[in-house]
């Protein structure tokens, strides 16, 4: 082996420069895949297709409308948002909110379809038509009639009438970055103009489109910000480590390629999806790249210290770390490859990308560098020396009190370990970015005013089509939603029941002891086709029912929760409905929260059965 190692490092002197140059066009040509990378700013490229949950989710997404959303939160610094002029704003940002591309639906203040009852016929008409023709006393009827629908109290407008919002519903195409790019370009003229216009006013813009487009400019950031630091960190510690600033440019040249050809290797040309996992592998592949060169680069230079000439110090470093810099990057490259058993596929990505590193970085420092290292010139520095002595003393410490080491060390190992139990999964996908990401910022803002953004939705059967007319269909809907409101850590729930009592108590003269759910099945449908005949267009209640009308969508918001709480309260759920609600109107929840709250756990298990 040794004397393989030596002709070969004989071989890289005598030929270089043609190594130098064959090195650094294998390197440029994996690297040239660069071209091809594309940002993923589809949060459900964190889950598998084989994924439950995610399927779940988009059952639930074929059989209503869309849960793409975009929300404009607004808040003025003083008094209430329910005042002609302010009223004025939200029916402004509810027109223009039609116009953001993709829009399906706009729910606002506004235009919230309220019924009402004129002689025998029901009446369905914007809650607020003209702000600008309203008194102050019919602007603060609007509030109170707004806080007693349950369907947009602490949704559309909070309790204490100071803050609403405007929903914006978008069928967006699938893993589009360019089209999602276009729609947060419009939101955020549109929340930069009324920011403009209406200084006394707070405006903040949130939702799943912004969380989507998050990702990848959360991956961009941290590619532009991260890799130029970790450059900096490597080229002082290198320097530090060697004294030598040609060993140093020689170490840059070597990380630098490697992560350009691992990036355009499996980013480019496999055509593997960047995402902010994933965009972690250049500052990892940095990280690998320069410790084979450290190892082969000090080496040489303490060879060099003792008098070797460098042709012979190369050659001699190249014995010495071929095997021990091999085998650790095999084995690096292996753990990598190990996050293939991770059940979200960003993470695999990022293994896949870190293990290639690994590799490139191992032939290119038994390579390029060596090559690099014997064209440029280097000299060896004393403090080379005293590095060794240092290690050399610190060897033999360890040595001498290896017994009490192992003794402390496995204290401390075993300490640490009983600290597991204390390990909590907490998969919030807010959290997923710092105050630095103006979706961090709003959604917290909003969650502390008005609603959060985190929901879970059901899917509710009747077991029949048209049974969602049927009055114990109904009457248990009704008694699982306000269940439901009797839960800490729900802030909302939207559901049919309320609309199907709404749309009762209008058609008896507006009789609040008609505000329930209707006795005859008959009756409850025809005033349902009453109702949906009178709705306008993009606010009918295909968001609600499904087309045979079969089923319902029940929606919960929920407070700022833990991954544990929400997944107690799916569990909680889960009994009611097993133990309340006939067979056939058993469901699972549904949607974003649902999904990220379990990815925590799924990886956790399924990268424990791989490690095993």
């Amino acid at each position: 082996m040794n004397d393989w190692v030596v002709g070969y490092g004989r071989l890289v002197v005598k030929l270089r420069w043609f190594v130098v140059l064959a090195a650094i066009a294998g390197a440029l040509f994996l690297a040239s895949g660069g071209r091809f990378i594309e940002f993923s700013n589809d949060y459900r490229y964190f889950f598998t297709e084989q994924n439950p949950n995610l399927q779940a989710f988009e059952r639930l997404e074929r059989t209503y409308t869309s849960p793409d959303t975009l929300l404009w939160v607004l808040r003025p610094n003083e008094g209430k948002i329910t005042t002609p002029e302010r009223l004025a704003i939200v029916k402004e940002i509810t027109e223009r909110a039609w116009q953001t591309p993709f829009s399906i639906r706009v729910d606002s203040l506004t235009n919230y379809q309220h019924t009402r009852a004129e002689n025998d016929d029901l009446t369905v008409r914007d809650l607020v038509e003209s702000p600008q023709a309203l008194t102050p006393a019919q602007a603060d009827a609007v509030g109170a009639i707004a806080l007693g629908e349950p369907v947009i109290a602490n949704r559309l407008i909070s309790d204490d009438e100071t803050t609403t919002a405007i929903v914006a519903t978008l069928k967006m195409p699938r893993d589009d970055q360019v089209a999602t790019s276009g729609v947060m370009t419009y939101a955020r003229e549109l929340l930069a103009d009324m920011r403009a216009k209406h200084p006394e006013i707070r405006f903040e813009l949130t939702g799943s489109v912004a969380l989507s487009s998050s990702f990848s400019e959360a991956a961009q950031r941290d590619l532009k910000t991260l890799t130029p630091a970790m450059y900096l960190v490597l080229a002082l510690t290198v320097y530090f480590l060697t004294r030598s600033i040609p060993g140093t440019i020689a170490t840059i040249m070597v990380v630098t390629l490697s992560a350009a050809a691992a990036m355009g290797l499996v980013m480019g040309w496999f055509g593997v999806k960047l995402t902010p996992p994933s965009s972690g592998a250049p500052t990892i592949i940095l990280t690998i790249a320069v410790a084979d060169s450290i190892h082969i680069l000090v080496t040489m230079l303490v060879e060099m210290r003792r008098g070797r000439e460098k042709f012979d110090a190369i050659v001699e470093s190249l014995r010495v770390n071929w095997g021990p810099v091999f085998l650790t990057s095999v084995t690096t490259a292996i753990g990598f490859a190990s996050l293939n058993f991770s059940d979200a596929p960003p993470f695999r990505d990022l293994g896949n990308t870190a293990a290639a590193g690994a590799v490139i970085a191992w032939v290119l420092s038994v390579t390029l560098l060596p090559a690099i290292a014997a064209i440029l010139p280097m000299k060896a520095q004393g403090t080379l020396t005293r590095q060794s002595e240092f290690m050399e003393r610190f060897a033999e410490f360890v040595i001498g009190n290896r017994r009490v080491l192992l003794v402390v060390t496995t204290v401390v190992i075993v300490g640490f370990t009983t600290l597991l139990p204390r390990f909590t999964f907490n998969d919030r996908f807010v959290t997923y970015f710092d105050d630095r990401m103006e979706f961090r910022v709003a959604s917290d803002w909003a969650a502390e005013h008005l609603t959060g953004i985190y929901q879970i939705s059901y899917s509710l059967s009747s077991g029949e089509t048209g049974g969602v007319s049927n009055p114990e269909y109904v009457e248990t809907l009704e008694a699982f939603s306000n269940w439901f409101r009797e839960q800490p850590e729900v802030v909302h729930v939207s559901t049919f029941s309320d609309v199907m009592k709404r749309i009762n108590k209008s058609m008896h003269g507006d009789d609040e002891s008609y505000y329930r759910v209707p006795d005859d099945r008959q009756m409850a449908a025809q005033f349902l086709l009453l109702y949906e005949m009178s709705l306008p267009y993009g606010l009918d209640l295909n968001d609600q029912i499904n087309v045979d009308k079969s089923s319902t969508k029940l929606t919960l918001t929920l407070t700022d929760v833990s991954t544990s709480q929400m997944q107690d309260l799916i569990n909680r759920a889960d009994a009611w409905l097993r133990k309340n609600a006939p067979e056939y109107m058993y469901a699972y929840p549904a949607g974003q929260s649902v999904m990220f709250a379990f990815i925590g756990r799924n990886n956790f298990n399924s990268m424990t059965t791989g490690t095993a």
